[in-house]
């Protein structure tokens, strides 16, 4: 089978189709995940691995730890979610996306032990889209025999498919409202859930944060006799200037700090991977020194998290921004990129069970403009509820017909100028293609 017809079946297990069939809401369960993974040998257990859970960051701390491996000579496995443009994007070792032959060839695996466990009465129903990919992921991983896989919690913790791995850390970065409707409505409520990660015994790498996420965490931690460690040592110096690098002591030496991810919460993200770093060459014998952390950090990838290019007489900000404390990091960081002077407008859009109104307070206000982008997706905030945000907060704004449209109309009228694209993993991965040719547009 093809490796389009593979992305075709797996598009048509998505939340939306589900939605459409008017199908109840899905229950998920680890031991049914459990049960897909014995049929097919197990391999989660072939494969050491970091777990990295929160609300915002998970990516970011991810994708710097899995750097910082990669460089140090670790074959290193990373899983991310969601992808900006091609799902490939979320399964990698090293810096490579997995191969089409090689995602087509586990994948159509994976449905087949799926499709004979339902058949057998083994699994009441098909596994989700996550849970199908995070099956190829493990599945790839144990049979290119990765050194350690770094694993991007999807949502939660404790029933998340990725939870059927037994880590060598439990990394959790900040915790917010997100996934209300699932996770819970309090901070306390969901921090339990992302609780769900850590192991008996085991070790906890976090940072000081809201006071109900610490109090969670820290009865969670001390009923499970787990060790926790705080990351608050790697971060920037109280005092110090770091609008560019700055200095800290990891592994008895000092490292310079030189993130290409921008924003003063990156700080927060690269100090927990650094942490998990330490530990991972002081507790489990990683090949890891200082000098391969300063230049892991430095070397890291992760596009779309206030990425800036020129194009077409304009500077462009992308960032995945879609939750109220993702839409503060954003304006937080805009604030010490942008002088006053140069005319700024936003393209936005967002699904609709985000905060709209929340979001729009926080960031609307700090643009000249607003243009609302439709996006592709039947969970998209109807482009009247958009408008209506907009107006709520006084801001001028117009609405495009597509994501092209918007980048073109914005594109002539911000000669000289900044456009940010934000709200929706959705919408910055269709303008980022858009914008460096792949849609024709740059």
């Amino acid at each position: 089978m093809s490796y389009q017809a593979a992305i075709d079946q797996l598009n048509a297990m998505t939340p939306e189709l589900y939605t459409r069939l008017g199908a109840a809401r899905r229950k998920f369960s680890l031991d049914e995940f459990r049960t897909l993974l014995a049929a097919l040998g197990d391999p989660q257990r072939r494969v050491r691995s970091v777990l990295i859970a929160g609300t915002n960051g998970k990516g970011s701390t991810a994708s710097t730890l899995a750097s910082i491996l990669d460089v140090s000579g670790a074959r290193t496995g990373l899983y991310t979610s969601p992808h900006l443009a091609r799902v490939n994007e979320r399964i990698r070792i090293g810096r490579e996306e997995i191969g089409d032959e090689d995602f087509a060839s586990l994948f159509f695996r994976v449905m087949d032990a799926a499709q004979l466990l339902v058949r057998e009465g083994r699994l009441p129903q098909l596994p989700s889209f996550f849970e199908i990919l995070t099956a190829l992921a493990l599945l790839y991983f144990a049979e290119q025999e990765v050194e350690l896989a770094v694993l991007e919690v999807g949502m939660g913790g404790r029933l998340d498919a990725t939870n059927a791995v037994d880590p060598l850390l439990s990394v959790i970065t900040d915790i917010s409202l997100d996934h209300t409707e699932w996770l819970g409505s309090t901070i306390a409520a969901i921090t339990r859930e992302k609780a769900g990660i850590l192991r008996r015994g085991g070790t906890l790498i976090t940072l000081p944060q809201h006071p109900e996420a610490n109090q969670v965490l820290g009865e969670a931690a001390a009923a499970l006799d787990v060790r926790v460690v705080n990351a608050a040592e790697y971060l920037p110096p109280i005092g110090a200037c770091t609008a560019g690098s700055y200095t800290v002591e990891a592994l008895g030496a000092a490292i310079v700090v030189d993130s290409p991810l921008s924003g003063a919460h990156q700080q927060r993200n690269v100090a927990l991977a650094i942490t998990a770093a330490v530990e991972l060459a002081v507790t489990h014998g990683f090949p890891i020194l200082p000098a391969t952390i300063a230049e892991g950090i430095c070397n890291t990838r992760w596009p779309g998290r206030l990425e800036r290019f020129e194009a077409r007489g304009v500077e462009w900000i992308l960032d995945v921004a879609h939750n109220p404390a993702g839409a503060w990091a954003l304006r937080a960081g805009l604030s010490g990129l942008l002088s006053e002077d140069r005319p700024r407008r936003l393209i936005f859009s967002c699904l609709r069970d985000k905060p709209l109104g929340e979001m729009a307070q926080i960031l609307f206000p700090f643009f000249e403009q607003v243009i609302f982008a439709p996006i592709h997706s039947a969970r998209a905030a109807a482009m009247e509820d958009l408008e209506a945000a907009g107006r709520a907060t006084g801001t001028p704004a117009v609405s495009a017909g597509s994501v092209r449209e918007a980048l073109q109309w914005a594109g002539e009228h911000s000669q000289g100028g900044v456009v940010v694209v934000s709200g929706s993993v959705y919408l910055v991965g269709e303008a980022r293609s858009q914008l460096l040719g792949e849609g024709g547009i740059g």
